[in-house]
């Protein structure tokens, strides 16, 4: 299936001026999808399965409505930057051309206006938007992802001599120009509220990038340190589309429960021990001189267990 050639349009991507001030007015064009690649990093990396469907038949009878913004590539070939899903469409609904905007950019510059263009369509899911913003306050300071967090933690200790040195830094200038662009966090806002979210069970990161389920729901069932009541819990939270206080009320019955299983398992512990001193003062134990030395090994153990050896 092809695509006549329409005539070029002009066309203004959203959000370039937030993010490199005034850009001409560029005009749309039509090149082949196969001369089109992916790049090798975008923020997005799930597609609801029903949305993308839905857009693809839009695609089969309307075509492309949005331009997808492009940078060129050697051998006359093309970078995406912006629109994997409209990308992503064509290819299935077997489209030969696609309608692009063509901009020079920098490896930075397309990164940050595939985030941007993801942010404002809210595209992302949590923690899409977590780990892009993060990659994109690594690049920006030239730091490891996990320097970056380290400089976020240094910055919000106040009590420390370090601080001074860290939010007077041109490291720290970069980090709060990052988030003036998003308009979507500070950075207090992004450490304390979303960072802690990649430190998340991966049973429970799953559905949070699938869209199952909410942030604030996934954050709470994640403090069920049992692997299986948490999984059973993640299960009915999502099938039944439970709400945050009735998971709240489920985690407080599930430790009231542990709790009561682990004074019972104390109690039976308590009469074992009584049982057994019972009948080692009735034995003739301490007259054999191999279970006598046993014995002693036996108390040199419980000695060292008491005193946290």
């Amino acid at each position: 299936m092809s695509v006549s050639k329409r005539k070029s349009q002009p066309y203004q991507m959203k959000g370039v001026d937030a993010l490199f001030g005034e850009q001409p007015i560029t005009a749309a064009e039509f090149v082949p999808r196969l001369k089109i690649d992916l790049p090798l990093q975008q923020p997005r990396r799930y597609f609801e399965p029903q949305a993308m469907q839905e857009l693809v038949e839009s695609v089969k009878r309307h075509g492309i409505l949005a331009p997808l913004l492009v940078r060129r590539k050697e051998h006359d070939r093309y970078e995406l930057v912006a629109g994997e899903r409209r990308y992503r469409a064509a290819t299935e609904a077997g489209l030969d051309e696609i309608p692009v905007v063509i901009q020079e950019l920098t490896d930075e510059e397309a990164f940050e206006l595939a985030l941007l263009e993801n942010l404002q369509r809210e595209d992302l899911n949590t923690v899409e938007e977590t780990e892009a913003i993060l990659e994109l306050l690594a690049r920006k300071l030239n730091l490891s992802q996990e320097a970056t967090i380290t400089l976020l933690n240094q910055a919000a200790h106040p009590e420390r001599d370090s601080v001074d040195n860290v939010i007077h830094s041109k490291e720290w200038k970069k980090v709060q120009e990052v988030f003036v662009s998003l308009g979507k966090f500070t950075p207090e806002s992004f450490r304390t509220n979303r960072l802690p979210l990649l430190n998340l069970p991966d049973d429970i990161l799953k559905p949070l990038r699938e869209g199952v389920i909410a942030y604030t729901k996934a954050r709470a069932i994640a403090k069920v340190m049992d692997d299986k009541q948490r999984h059973a819990l993640l299960e009915d939270a999502v099938a039944q589309d439970l709400s945050l206080n009735q998971i709240k009320e489920r985690i407080k019955q599930l430790r009231a429960d542990t709790q009561k299983q682990d004074r019972g398992e104390v109690a039976t512990l308590n009469s074992r021990i009584d049982k057994t001193y019972k009948r080692l003062k009735k034995s003739q134990l301490l007259d054999d001189p191999k279970k006598k030395k046993r014995l002693e090994k036996l108390l040199t153990e419980l000695e060292s267990l008491l005193d946290g050896n």
